[in-house]
């Protein structure tokens, strides 16, 4: 049965992932990130019960939040025989027509305008930039346009690019995954002078992790305040209920789920799986 999502005002969801790696050989001094469950409240966004877990008796586990406000867990092992799996489990609780809206000083950190080093503009963002400028007026219709225009310029496409791809060398490759996509849009939101963010997270019925776009524009009732704007440019369109956010940052390096580094002459393989269940739509 097809979901009414045009007409739902709550969505609820229960998300359970597993990154396991397995060594050839053992390995020391493990110090491991994981960013894979959200904050308590983002926007209409809220987080009802979560969990991580180390299979690994030795390890240790803490727990920070990050100069975005992200939740990030450290984890760190002194030995890891062959394997070590993390699991994290979270609910939350989505709700249809309530803002993000970040209080007064959100433009501080400046990163919300800056080039990042993988949202760095070329030539051709820079005209891009200024065509779509020059194309009607600024603000949400601005944010609309390039979102249009990003997912006309690329092909998705798994494997012609990586974690370390460019918004530059994505756009000149013309195709990528939805990491790629938002990179491009940020890149060239920041030449337009939109502010605007990397967002992570799920897209239900979407087997990996999911990235989109934050435009994040003054409220006109002068406090001071803002309001956080999604946008999907994989498929040109504005987030909605059938979204879950977990970080925000200034691109995909600062939010990477699993990340880490440790001591050994041998590579680990990552075995990594993910479960978004819809508990609730009302």
């Amino acid at each position: 049965m097809a979901l009414e999502w045009a007409s739902a005002r709550r969505a609820s969801y229960l998300v359970r992932q597993t990154f396991r790696y397995v060594y050839p050989q053992p390995i020391s001094d493990l110090s491991h990130r994981l960013i894979v469950i959200p904050p308590e409240l983002f926007g209409d966004q809220r987080r009802l019960s979560h969990n991580v877990t180390v299979a690994l008796d030795t390890a240790s586990i803490e727990s920070h939040s990050d100069r975005f406000g992200n939740v990030v867990f450290d984890v760190f092992a002194a030995r890891v025989p062959e394997a070590i799996e993390f699991t994290a489990e979270v609910a939350v609780e989505r709700e249809a027509d309530h803002p993000n809206r970040l209080p007064d000083g959100w433009l501080a950190d400046g990163y919300l305008l800056e080039p990042s080093p993988l949202t760095e503009p070329d030539d051709r963002i820079m005209r891009a930039a200024d065509e779509l400028v020059g194309a009607g007026e600024w603000g949400l219709p601005l944010a609309d346009r390039i979102n249009d225009w990003v997912y006309q310029s690329m092909t998705y496409r798994h494997g012609a690019t990586g974690v370390r791809t460019t918004a530059a060398e994505a756009l000149a490759l013309g195709s990528g995954v939805c990491q790629d996509y938002a990179h491009v849009m940020l890149a060239v939101c920041r030449a337009c002078g939109l502010p605007s963010r990397y967002v992570s997270g799920h897209l239900v019925g979407q087997g990996g992790t999911h990235a989109w776009v934050e435009v994040v524009l003054p409220t006109r009732d002068g406090t001071g305040d803002a309001i956080a704007h999604a946008f999907d440019p994989t498929h040109a369109s504005r987030g909605g209920l059938g979204y879950v956010t977990v970080a925000v940052g200034a691109d995909y390096s600062d939010v990477a789920p699993t990340s880490g580094h440790y001591r050994s002459g041998a590579a680990g393989s990552l075995i990594a799986t993910k479960k978004v269940t819809l508990t609730d739509l009302a």
